[in-house]
């Protein structure tokens, strides 16, 4: 399996953050087996368990994130996952204000910061093949 996160790179470096943490956060609280084994170190500190597979993270430009998203939604295909992180989230103060701002906008008035795909390796390869990294 692999994982792959695409953000608008013209964003400014917190909310690229906030971002990205978001989606990892979403992702592990549906993907088992993501999060690795607590380890002791040396010295008997327990260190809790992080991702155990890399996530590149590449940069689209926000309408071709929003191109991505909803062509990656009409594709429907049950073995890529497909989380989307939008400005209604990060400007929004509770979840319930989310919920409420979300619901009464349209899709084309969603403006995407980032994508976190994951499934199997060839698919999300092929699908994000020839995206740059975020630098």
């Amino acid at each position: 399996m692999k994982c792959v996160m695409i953000i608008d790179g013209s964003l400014p470096a917190g909310i690229i953050a906030n971002t990205t943490a978001a989606l990892g956060i979403s992702l592990a609280s549906e993907t088992r087996d993501l999060i690795g084994n607590k380890v002791v170190d040396r010295d008997g500190r327990v260190h809790e368990g992080i991702t155990n597979i890399p996530i590149p993270i590449l940069t689209l430009s926000k309408e071709e994130i929003r191109e991505k998203y909803d062509a990656l939604l009409e594709n429907d295909d049950p073995e890529i996952k497909v989380i989307g992180f939008n400005e209604v989230a990060q400007k929004s103060l509770s979840y319930d204000d989310y919920e409420i701002k979300l619901h009464s906008t349209e899709k084309q008035q969603i403006n995407y910061l980032g994508l976190c795909l994951y499934g199997p390796k060839k698919k999300i390869n092929k699908i994000t093949g020839s995206l740059k990294m975020l630098r």
